[in-house]
């Protein structure tokens, strides 16, 4: 009996496969309602706060996180994950969507480097608009996790990024897989494992539906934990942007050792088994690119949430201080009118 999932063969890419001239898909789709998710529910956040801006201001902003996000994603998906060295060579065709005379769109988008992407472009808009980037900030980051999931889901759809093999029930085989030689002493084993007759020459086996995990985790949990238990309770401005930071570093970076790196880069660093396949999880001591940008982004939230604690607390007894020199400056004027 086979112990895994056929990817649905009805799930396509396009929207409209039956019309091969209109190229909508669905990723593109998932994307469009992943901003409006974001969008509706850091609007709610303005109206609940009754902060006083107006929708061109909400509406400039976003549209300007998202060009930054775009610009991010798509400098570090080419520059950072593209061994080849092609758009350092060509850097036109970093942002040119189409190839071989038809429309592709934007192939090799990075999530790290559309949160760069995004964070620089709301601080810019942000000091030009004399906002406070940090309450702005803190209320994006406690929407965005659910937005994220559509995101996902648009990668499911389109049947890529995949995981690593796997025998489990709930892996899944995705048709566009790479396919591995039966003669691999590990192949064999998770072949059998999985039901699947040894005598072909090559396999499609199943695989980690990695999409899916990063989807419910990254995306469905951990927006319920920072809109119903950071948000309500965070002790000081800028720390449900830490938490989010640091949330989905901590997350992905466990949800990493099921999902394949990139064939061309394979892991970074190599602590455990250097000759270890990129295709089964084998050890944690090797490290995937994604995972080193996790790490980082961990502690940089850790550096971020003691500096903006410690900057507030600074303030807060500057504050303090300069409240208690002007009441003593009235009780003085005060004590010199009741002489006179």
């Amino acid at each position: 009996m086979l112990a895994a999932i056929e990817f649905p063969s009805w799930i396509k890419p396009e929207i409209f496969p039956f019309i091969p001239w209109l190229p909508l898909r669905w990723y593109g789709l998932m994307y469009l309602v992943a901003f409006a998710v974001t969008y509706l529910l850091f609007k709610r956040q303005i109206k609940q706060a009754k902060l006083g801006y107006s929708e061109d201001d909400v509406a400039n902003f976003f549209l300007a996180g998202i060009l930054g996000l775009i610009v991010g994603a798509r400098l570090f998906g080419t520059l950072l994950y593209d061994p080849t060295g092609r758009y350092w060579r060509e850097p036109w065709l970093i942002f040119w969507p189409f190839a071989d005379g038809r429309f592709t769109g934007f192939r090799g988008m990075s999530f790290h480097g559309g949160f760069v992407g995004l964070v620089v472009a709301a601080w810019i808009y942000c000091k030009r608009k004399r906002i406070d980037f940090l309450q702005w900030a803190d209320m994006i980051a406690v929407a965005v996790p659910l937005g994220y999931t559509f995101g996902r889901l648009g990668n499911f759809i389109n049947g890529e990024l995949w995981g690593k093999a796997s025998a489990l029930p709930w892996a899944m085989v995705f048709p566009n897989a790479q396919r591995f030689d039966m003669n691999l002493p590990w192949v064999r084993d998770i072949a059998e494992k999985a039901g699947f007759a040894l005598t072909q020459a090559t396999v499609n086996l199943p695989r980690h539906p990695s999409q899916l995990y990063e989807g419910l985790f990254e995306g469905v949990v951990l927006w319920l934990v920072l809109w119903f238990v950071v948000r309500p309770r965070s002790p000081f401005k800028g720390f449900a942007t830490g938490a989010y930071i640091f949330g989905y570093g901590f997350v992905r970076f466990f949800i990493e050792y099921f999902r394949e790196p990139d064939a061309d880069i394979g892991y970074v660093i190599k602590l455990g088994d250097p000759a270890a396949s990129i295709h089964i999880f084998s050890t944690p001591w090797n490290f995937s690119m994604g995972q080193i940008l996790c790490f980082l982004m961990m502690a940089g939230a850790a550096v971020f949430l003691v500096v903006v604690r410690s900057t507030q607390k600074r303030h807060e007894l500057q504050a303090t201080a300069a409240d208690g020199e002007r009441q003593r400056l009235e009780q003085a004027k005060k004590k010199l009118k009741r002489k006179k």
